[in-house]
């Protein structure tokens, strides 16, 4: 098959073979299933990065990875990572959305099932279905396998959400019909382990032939349409006839589950929203995982290359990327825990949950984004410098730079939400921000300030959090809760 790097300044979702051009470079995206690189593919990663792009590798929140580059791809490079794995060797279909697992699948204490192998059983479906590529680049399933670090929420169409019932284990479908960015909702079927295959193939005829029929009746070239969602078809037919359709093509009916059972089980689920982070142990004797703080989600390519040596010669030879832009280092003896932490911090990284960079998350900006109206890269960097030099925390405070109100970086909601503004004279400098905390029934939470400078912002923030180390209730008391 003949292809090149294409350069677009309209793509939805870039990827290797649709790249996209800003301010700071040419945009690749590497799509890897469940977050998951070996050292061996870090190496092969590594040489394009330090020949033709600016030595530096960005984490999404869908642990994707993204490198800028000087110039586009050659069809030589990209027949290089197809080969190394970093490229689906089917390109039409490399631009959909990452499939997304538990960066512990398989390793989590609290699991009920392994995942990663139906990522990769969906990832070869979807490889031999060029047919497929057609649908949204945005269409999007993930696997939850019951974690404590939990990614059900995650804004996705599709979630399986494994849960026990009757003693044995079925995945919960929960499928998304809300407004963009909401996360997906549970319909009420149970789907055996041995179904989701079936089932998965089965949406995704059903959305095909849905855009089929649209196209059709438009009359003209689909790639000059805004690609339809799958929740739109989902508004249109209802989830009945949707999930009747369904049921027809697979020649069974999906089992019900009572919803109260449902609800028992997703309260008695444990989540830690920041156990990605620091030394955990896995549910394997005598081994750990370490959550590596990546600020803002970027590398140099001196840490990756530091990192890939270090899972070579102490962990399981690979590592996993987090929808929170962070990176695991998995299946460590406890007996190298100190020395791999030793050489984390010789690499300038942190594992502190309580690191200023733990908890922020940024989007491009306009550097790297046409619709941003703030740098918030930089920004969020002179906010993180700041309070690492002026003050002590003792709780994660999840802050979330926006450069619009697309909200692209962070869907969830926040404890401080920075969201850039235009100016009154249409530039973007001075750069403004409005300022939002705590939750109060909007997607940002409670509006402090209108607009607020960018340049006072580490002032307010550390101000901000100086009043709630001194003035909460008790040392358990949560950033949001304080705001209430």
């Amino acid at each position: 098959m003949e292809f090149s790097q294409l350069q677009s300044t309209t793509a939805i979702c870039p990827s290797l073979f649709n790249a996209t051009t800003a301010q700071d470079g040419i945009l690749s995206r590497i799509r890897l299933p469940a977050g998951l690189i070996t050292a061996t593919q870090c190496e092969a990663l590594l040489k394009v990065v330090n020949q033709f792009g600016n030595g530096e590798i960005q984490i999404t929140n869908r642990a994707n990875l993204q490198i800028r580059t000087h110039q586009a791809l050659s069809e030589e490079v990209l027949l290089d990572l197809q080969d190394y794995g970093l490229a689906s060797s089917n390109p039409s279909i490399d631009g959909l959305r990452n499939i997304m697992a538990s960066p512990t699948a398989g390793i989590d204490m609290q699991a009920k099932i392994n995942t990663i192998p139906l990522v990769k059983q969906w990832n070869l479906y979807l490889v031999n279905h060029p047919e497929l590529a057609i649908l949204s680049s945005k269409f999007s399933v993930c696997f939850d396998g019951g974690e404590m670090v939990n990614v059900s929420d995650r804004p996705n169409d599709i979630v399986f959400s494994a849960l026990e019932f009757s003693g044995e284990i079925y995945f919960s479908l929960y499928l998304s019909f809300g407004d963009r960015g909401e996360s997906p909702s549970p319909v009420g079927v149970l789907i055996a382990p041995h179904q989701v295959m079936e089932v998965l193939a089965a949406f995704a005829d059903i959305y095909r032939d849905y855009t089929d029929l649209a196209e059709e009746k438009l009359n003209q070239n689909y790639s000059r349409l805004r690609p339809i969602r799958l929740r739109e078809i989902l508004k249109d037919w209802g989830m009945p006839r949707f999930l009747s359709t369904a049921t027809e093509r697979l020649g069974y009916s999906l089992q019900s589950i009572p919803p109260e059972i449902l609800a028992r089980e997703g309260d008695a689920q444990q989540c830690d929203r920041y156990r990605h982070l620091g030394i955990n142990p896995q549910k394997q004797r005598g081994l750990a995982y370490i959550g590596v703080v990546v600020p803002l989600g970027r590398l140099t390519a001196t840490q990756l290359q530091g990192l890939a040596l270090l899972t070579t010669k102490y962990g399981g030879g690979a590592l996993r990327l987090t929808p929170w832009q962070n990176i695991l280092l998995t299946d460590i003896a406890d007996g190298d825990i100190e020395r791999v932490t030793q050489g984390l911090a010789h690499l300038g990284l942190s594992i502190s949950v309580n690191h200023p960079y733990a908890a922020i998350a940024a989007c491009s900006g306009y550097k790297g984004c046409k619709a941003a109206f703030t740098d918030t890269q930089a920004d969020a960097k002179k906010v993180a410098a700041h309070l690492e030099s002026c003050i002590k925390l003792d709780y994660p405070i999840n802050i979330h730079f926006s450069g619009c109100d697309k909200s692209c970086a962070q869907h969830h909601s926040s404890d401080i939400a920075l969201v850039g503004i235009p100016s009154e004279n249409g530039e973007t400098h001075p750069e403004m921000y409005r300022v939002y905390v705590g939750d109060d029934g909007n997607h940002f939470g409670k509006e402090l300030y209108a607009e607020y400078a960018a340049k006072d912002l580490p002032i307010l923030i550390e101000q901000l959090l100086r009043n709630y180390q001194s003035q909460r209730c008790s040392s358990t008391q949560t950033f949001k809760e304080f705001v209430k």
